[in-house]
């Protein structure tokens, strides 16, 4: 029977330290991700226990609790409302052990870690529009190649390339937002990567292009926008800060972007490429083999939206991330390994139970639901998913070092659902196929190795008679 959103709400945020402990609510498309004032007050374990919670991931300044595309979406418009009802956290009294135990989880959270959870936070809101015009982008091409429905082909062009042809306004923001700026500047100062008409300025002897940097330009632009602006603030008189403010931080962070940054990005958003492409055509077997085998361990930390720039940047670069189909072989060995695990413990009624439940989002590419309900409790077949990933990683990686190039055109989806989102140098159906041969290695190779290495004997006798 399905949870009562409602009550699922209530249930996370009382053991998340009360509505009043709650800074931030937002959601990813297995997630519900809240900041929190007081790391100390979250009952994580509370939280594991919950009736519907796939997982918990703590951060120190945040909780990720995973329950899974669908729910979460209506658990978190819930959580929402319970939060603006609640209104600010009151002031606590200081508690003589409130340093003492609030210290762990924030040592938890490292500079790099805070880092890559605010630029994750920036790029999850765009996903559901980068996943619908991907899907579109696919539909059209196939459409252009088949010669059908001429008349209609233009029209789906404007659809699924208007988004991307801004989206650098929309990084920029969500940067501003998420860093303590205002969001309509940010979004204002990056849009100046965009504008047609800086084909008409020259920065370091040679003429600009619009959309040069990209994501990752106007991802800077709207951080120094927030640096301009948070530093006007403080400066400039009351009665002339509306007025002021909002001039000196276009002003300062459009040349800046312009004369430096735009540049400066798009030299490192051509580096991303230059080293994706290298990178599978002369060790595309082992690079395979390292990406597919460690991004379980990402997404378990809830690190693998850090990716979400780079993915973006070969997109907008190629048409394609080269990147994705490689990740998702991580997903195929979670499923080769729960079907072992299905096999093995057929006395196990429960897990079995949550395995059946599981196993449908599994093959869509929501990994996490088997990854905290079944692989990662039991330890062996958790690391024997991730032999599964590298498998399906290096066969995907080997047939890019022959030079049939595997992509997707949107990010957000793996496992079957990445199928319509396939693209490639030597076309869709030569990406399927290899892509198709990297699952199925995936699965193979996860469910052999666990079937085979994933139990000890004490995990074994452990399941009922």
């Amino acid at each position: 029977m399905r949870n009562d959103p409602a009550s699922t709400a209530a249930a996370v945020l009382a053991r998340a330290g009360g509505p009043g402990n709650v800074t931030s609510v937002a959601h990813c498309m297995t997630r519900l991700r809240l900041g929190v004032a007081e790391p100390a007050a979250v009952d994580a374990e509370g939280l594991r226990a919950l009736p519907g919670v796939l997982g918990v991931v703590t951060d120190g300044a945040g909780v990720q609790i995973v329950l899974g595309p669908g729910v979460v979406e209506e658990v978190t418009a819930r959580a929402e409302a319970l939060v603006r009802e609640a209104g600010p956290a009151p002031a606590r009294p200081a508690r003589p052990d409130a340093g003492a135990c609030a210290a762990a989880p924030r040592r938890e959270a490292t500079p790099v870690k805070a880092l890559l959870r605010r630029v994750a936070n920036v790029f999850v809101p765009l996903i559901p529009a980068l996943i619908g015009c991907g899907v579109l982008a696919g539909l059209n091409g196939l459409l252009l190649n088949s010669g059908l429905l001429p008349a209609l082909t233009p029209a789906l062009t404007a659809v699924a390339s208007g988004f991307m042809a801004l989206i650098a306004v929309f990084v920029g923001h969500n940067t501003a937002k998420e860093f303590g700026g205002t969001p309509v500047l940010g979004g204002a100062v990056a849009a100046v990567v965009v504008y047609p008409g800086v084909a008409k300025v020259t920065a370091f002897g040679v003429h600009l292009v619009p959309g040069q940097g990209g994501v990752l330009g106007a991802l800077a632009a709207a951080l120094l926008a927030t640096r301009v602006e948070k530093w006007c603030r403080g400066r400039v008189p009351g009665a002339l800060d509306v007025l002021l403010t909002p001039t000196v931080t276009v002003l300062v962070s459009g040349l800046a972007t312009l004369y430096g940054l735009m540049y400066a990005a798009g030299v490192v958003a051509a580096a991303i490429g230059v080293a994706a492409d290298w990178l599978l055509a002369t060790t595309g077997p082992a690079a395979g083999l390292i990406l597919g085998g460690l991004f379980l361990p990402l997404v378990m930390l809830g690190l693998h939206q850090a990716l979400i720039p780079i993915h973006t940047t070969l997109i907008a670069q190629q048409g394609y991330t080269v990147l994705l189909p490689l990740l998702a072989m991580a997903g195929a060995g979670q499923v080769g390994a729960a079907l072992a695990v299905y096999v093995r413990l057929r006395h196990d009624v429960p897990l079995r139970t949550t395995i059946r439940s599981a196993l449908p989002a599994g093959l869509l590419g929501v990994g996490e639901p088997l990854i905290y309900g079944v692989s990662l409790p039991l330890g062996r077949p958790f690391v024997t998913a991730c032999a599964g990933g590298a498998a399906g990683g290096a066969f995907v990686g080997f047939f890019a070092m022959l030079g049939d190039k595997v992509g997707a055109t949107a990010i957000g989806p793996s496992g079957w659902a990445l199928f319509p989102l396939l693209a490639g140098n030597r076309g869709p159906l030569t990406a399927a196929a290899v892509y198709g041969g990297g699952l199925l290695t995936g699965y193979a190779v996860g469910f052999a190795a666990t079937y085979l290495f994933g139990f000890t004997d004490r995990s074994r006798a452990a399941t009922p008679a």
